[in-house]
């Protein structure tokens, strides 16, 4: 029965695709015989201002959150979250823009895929789980036109209106590989429940018209190459659950219209008067700010287990006993350690290492004791093994003796990330409570991980760029509007020549290398020559002195973390006295504290970005009355929360330890010289 749905779902989709196609290709043959082309061998046409044609685009699709409940009758036993997939887009183009102006309009319509599937997953059983979509939609996406130069080059933007036309899918429940010879394979083709009809989003992107008609005809055809970006706000297919989607296309567009004839120049013309422009130039000098960070990484005293294993995961860096027997926390990085380029990279490489740094410790501070609690769903004699499995190591590898470890086991830890009446992402949050907490009353054994200037993991000094304000500005003013292109023409000391343009826009900024080369500071003169709309010259001199932008180095900076627990935004009694003990000594007269919070990704995005503010926040005022206690003032603060932003991210967050460690408040505490 649901083979023979899905082949009359497939019979309608690909009958419903052909259609489209036919009907655009129609449309395109009645435009184009509509607007015949015609030929004048001495008449110059405008380029036109009304386009139609056709698009075709691919569509790459990205998928974020939980999709479980399929069906109103079906359930996946384990709950999917990304996905990926490609998808093709055709359609309509209307465009309306007048050559040579800012502002214009745009309509695209037509058949959108964004068909993908989704990372396989394991059931309880341990069989595999996979789910793919053929998710497509009827767009309608209007769009306002900018070309910022007045060239072909423009940017777009508007709403998404997508209609529903496919909601089908195909779910496969595999064989546990540990049994193949069991025939228990599900296989369900069938449409998704609860899925809205019309979304309502946003695109933007950028496109360039090249013509490929000579002006010498009134109908002229334009190829333009695009790409697009589609958000996932909008972009949520299902009235249930959190799925969404982000799109990329990148396509092209076959467009064609009608010019207008330009008149002919006539015989006697008035005399040409020149537009009466201005020409300035700003030559600044403006130094920023290159930080050399000694590091501090917090190291957050979970192991988090697989919830079917009591084995530590591979993923946790292990030792023999000979690499234990010469291991030392300051040369992380001499042994299999996974790479150490970027901050958070730095950051996991000590997290794995976790059980080598404690047995290190430990070694070296032969009084100290520790306490595993393990917490698994499963029972205490689980959550027992998974505590007994990392004392092993330890007592193994390192040598402790088996007598300071206690080991304990419960359902779930003391500080749960599952709250009561949480409904939200309740998968992930059960994958945080399946881990062993070490806990010790030896403050030592759970310091945070100081790097040092000649260690691997070090931090290496991190130049900045010329900022634009450094840059040396030319502005054109005054009758701007009468002049169609300007260049510059710059003259040294020795009267060597440079030539820059043409410039299409009153204000444009060069870096003072591209003029000056390696030489450290010049005067030059500069000349402006402007072409009229009416044919005309204008020519502006000056002259100004241009010095190299020169980059200096503050003589430090350090940079500490904060940790916080789930949803929680008050900096712990341990935290507070790490920033009063440790991050206050350092902060001199004149430093800059920039304070940064993040969150991880479960949960509302709006709340997640109020929680870093508070985070960040919360770690500022401790920070900041501090300082008031001892009459230091004159210190600046930058404070700012980035939520679950995904390109201000610290760490992914696939992982328990990703998204524990992006719960996370950033300092950074610049000293100039």
């Amino acid at each position: 029965m649901i083979t023979t749905l899905n082949s009359k779902i497939k019979t309608s989709l690909r009958r419903s695709t052909n259609n489209l196609v036919a009907y655009f290709v129609i449309g395109f043959v009645l435009l184009a015989g509509a607007i015949s082309p015609v030929h004048a061998q001495e008449t110059e046409y405008e380029r036109p201002s009304w386009k139609f044609g056709l698009t075709a685009a691919g569509n790459a699709n990205f998928y974020q959150g939980t999709t479980q409940q399929l069906t109103d009758s079906f359930i996946s036993p384990q709950a999917f979250g990304h996905g990926k997939g490609l998808g093709l887009f055709g359609g309509l183009t209307i465009e309306y823009h007048r050559p040579e102006t800012l502002f214009g309009f745009m309509l695209q319509t037509g058949f959108d895929s964004r068909r993908g599937k989704y990372d396989q997953v394991t059931s309880p059983c341990n069989c595999p789980l996979d789910l793919s979509t053929n998710l497509s939609y009827l767009t309608i996406e209007p769009s306002l036109r900018y070309a910022p130069f007045r060239s072909d080059f423009h940017i777009f933007g508007g709403p998404r209106f997508a209609f529903l036309l496919n909601k089908s899918f195909e779910f496969e429940q595999g064989v546990n590989p540990d049994f193949p010879n069991e025939l228990d394979v599900r296989n369900i083709n069938d449409d998704f429940s609860s899925m809205e009809q019309l979304q309502i989003s946003m695109q933007i992107g950028a496109g360039w018209d090249i013509p490929i008609s000579s002006t010498s005809n009134r109908t002229q055809y334009i190829i333009s190459p695009y790409i697009a970006y589609h958000p996932y706000m909008g972009q949520t297919p299902r009235s249930i659950e959190t799925w969404n989607i982000t799109t990329i296309r990148a396509g092209v567009s076959f467009k064609f219209g009608q010019g207008k004839r330009i008149a002919p120049v006539m015989a006697e013309t008035p005399p040409l008067v020149p537009p009466a422009v201005s020409f300035t130039v700003n030559s600044p000098v403006n130094n920023p700010v290159a930080v050399s960070f000694i590091e501090s990484f917090p190291l957050r005293n979970y192991v988090f287990f697989d919830s079917e294993s009591t084995s530590i995961p591979d993923r946790y860096i292990r030792l023999n006993r000979e690499q234990a027997a010469n291991f030392n926390e300051v040369q992380l990085g001499g042994f299999n350690q996974v790479t150490v380029t970027g901050r958070s990279a730095r950051q996991m490489t000590v997290y794995y290492n976790i059980l080598n740094i404690l047995g290190d410790r430990m070694v070296k501070n032969p009084s100290a004791t520790i306490t595993l609690v393990g917490s698994s769903d499963k029972g205490v004699p689980d959550a027992t093994q998974k505590a007994e499995a990392v004392k092993t190591y330890l007592v193994n590898i390192f040598g402790i003796n088996a007598s300071r470890i206690t080991t304990s086991g419960r359902l779930r830890p003391a500080v749960a990330s599952l709250q009561a009446g949480g409904s939200r992402e309740l998968d992930l949050l059960r994958q945080e409570e399946s881990r062993v907490s070490i806990e010790s009353s030896s403050p030592i054994l759970l310091r945070e991980f100081q790097t040092r200037p000649d260690a691997p993991l070090s931090s290496t000094t991190s130049p900045q760029e010329a900022p634009l304000d450094s840059y040396v500005t030319f502005n054109v003013g005054g009758e701007i509007e009468g002049i169609e292109s300007w260049m510059l023409e710059v003259t040294d000391e020795n009267n060597r020549v440079q030539n820059f343009g043409p410039y299409y826009t009153e204000n444009i900024s060069l870096s003072g290398k591209s003029i000056l080369g390696d030489r450290p500071r010049g005067m030059y003169k500069i000349v402006m020559i402007g072409e009229g709309s009416n044919g005309t010259t204008v020519r502006k001199e000056t002259r100004t002195e241009i010095v190299q932008w020169v980059e200096s180095v503050v003589e430090k900076g350090n940079r500490y973390s904060v940790i916080f627990e789930f949803d929680q935004s008050t900096v712990s009694a341990a935290y507070e006295k790490y920033l009063i003990d440790v991050v206050l000594p350092v902060i001199a007269a004149g430093s800059t504290v920039r304070i940064q919070g993040y969150s991880d990704t479960i949960g509302d995005p709006d709340h997640n970005m109020r929680l870093s503010e508070a985070r960040a926040e919360s770690v500022r005022t401790i920070i900041q009355n501090a300082l008031a206690a001892t009459n230091r003032t004159n210190v600046r603060f930058d404070v700012k929360g980035h939520g679950e932003i995904i390109a201000q991210s610290q760490f992914n967050n696939t992982l328990p330890e990703e998204r524990f460690y992006n719960r996370t408040v950033v300092i950074d505490v610049m000293t100039p010289r």
